[in-house]
């Protein structure tokens, strides 16, 4: 009996690891002035987001302000590897329309204005 629900633990776990959207995960954000940071990307609600879990510079690791705020906010799946949501730019204190295009182990992220005609963009990379 204990082999059995042992088993079927097991299953339900690799279940729900086979249905997690490609999009959840850890994801290291380019260099910004100067610092880059690690996004944890998890689902909240129907829709996914992206908290600052960790924060480097030149000299390594640090204790950032921003750690624990939300980066990527209620980003939606529109199909084929694409959402839409906003995004928060932590150097100027600005929140963008946000699209992210998945490709694999990296991400396209743009943040935009003027109804989303002007973009500004970074590419991530997985790090988990």
């Amino acid at each position: 009996m204990k082999k059995f629900l042992a088993t079927a633990a097991a299953l339900v776990v690799m279940a729900g690891a086979a249905y997690a959207d490609p999009l959840e995960g850890i994801w290291q954000t380019e260099v910004d002035d100067g610092s880059y940071a690690y996004v944890t990307i998890e689902p909240c609600a129907e829709n996914y987001c992206g908290y600052i879990s960790r924060t480097f510079n030149t000299e390594g690791e640090y204790q950032s302000d921003n750690i624990g705020k939300m980066m990527v906010i209620d980003m939606h799946p529109d199909g084929s590897g694409k959402y839409k949501g906003s995004v928060w730019r932590p150097s100027n204190d600005k929140i963008y329309i946000g699209k992210i295009d998945l490709d694999g182990d990296t991400v396209r992220l743009r943040g935009c204005v003027a109804g989303g005609l002007i973009c500004a963009s970074q590419t991530w990379t997985r790090v988990q």
